[in-house]
């Protein structure tokens, strides 16, 4: 079966795959344009194998809520460059991973990696291979948290980090509420706590600190007694670095975000607790991709 140059262009607009790539594949189909997409598929199940083992440290950490339902997620999911980030095809499968995380409750990654896409028939799994070949880098689903309830999403630096937050409240409709549950995840996306109270930090955690602070008073010349007495103080100090209720409130330090919290409530006329938050910072941990750019031009060269 022939096939014309039409054919071809149509072929790289429904796969987003190079020129050449599309010409060979339905040379190989005998120009059938479905056979032709099953092959560049099976291609790029191969790529994607071959892409695997590439450091993927960059992309997107995304949030998405249906408020209708009460669910938010904040997914993030990596890629090798940051230039990526900014490609439609991608954060089209960013928003597609969200939707399904919201929609199908994945319990981890493999799940959600093994769920049907939300609006197609294809599994997660399989629109990542796709991405992988049309976009050409390495791409992984790193993680994600899913909440029910009332909940508020912030998104920094167009996508570097994410929050989501948790609340119990009976003002969720209300637009100071929205206000005030905005300034929280923007203090926790700036202050970046570690636990929601002092209740929530591990013992061992505390007794860590203890040890180290009051090794650090020894090394001062503090005597045993008085070492004590500073170490008290101290770890009311680190409560208040740590802890999202205890720290002070960035747009008024002479309040604590409990404090806010409670006036918020007092001047709105209900009620309003924080229960739960996270907060993403894209590649945080990964080990950063190191370009060489006169190496690379080198290489084009050879």
């Amino acid at each position: 079966m022939a096939f014309t140059a039409k054919d071809v262009q149509a072929l790289r607009e429904k796969t987003g795959c190079g020129m050449m790539d599309c010409k060979k594949a339905l040379t190989e189909a005998d120009g059938n344009m479905e056979k032709a997409v099953e092959l560049l598929r099976e291609k790029g199940l191969a790529a994607a194998e071959k892409k695997s083992g590439r450091i993927a440290a960059e992309g997107v950490v995304y949030a998405y809520v249906d408020e209708a339902k009460k669910i938010g997620v904040l997914i993030e999911v990596n890629s090798e460059t940051d230039f990526v980030a900014k490609n439609a095809s991608f954060m089209e499968f960013v928003d597609c991973c969200a939707k399904t995380v919201a929609e199908q409750n994945p319990a981890d990654v493999d799940a959600l990696l093994a769920c049907q896409a939300v609006g197609c028939s294809d599994t997660v799994a399989d629109q990542l291979r796709d991405k992988i070949l049309t976009i050409g880098e390495n791409l992984k689903i790193r993680r994600f948290v899913r909440y029910e309830g009332d909940v508020i999403t912030y998104i920094h630096g167009g996508g570097r980090i994410g929050v989501m937050a948790k609340f119990d409240t009976d003002l969720a409709g209300n637009e100071g509420f929205k206000a005030y549950a905005k300034d929280v995840a923007m203090q926790i996306a700036a202050a970046n706590p570690s636990y929601l109270c002092e209740s929530d930090v591990p013992a061992e955690v505390i007794a860590k600190e203890k040890e180290i602070l009051t090794a650090q008073a020894i090394n001062e010349g503090k005597p045993a007694n008085i070492a004590e007495k500073m170490v008290n103080g101290r770890i009311n100090k680190y409560f208040k670095e740590v802890c999202l209720l205890d720290q002070p409130f960035v747009k008024d330090g002479d309040i604590n975000v409990a404090k806010y919290t409670e006036n918020t409530a007092k001047e709105l006329g209900g009620k309003i607790a924080v229960t739960g938050f996270v907060r993403y910072e894209k590649g945080e941990g990964l080990e950063k991709r190191e370009d060489n750019f006169a190496d690379e031009v080198a290489s084009m060269m050879k």
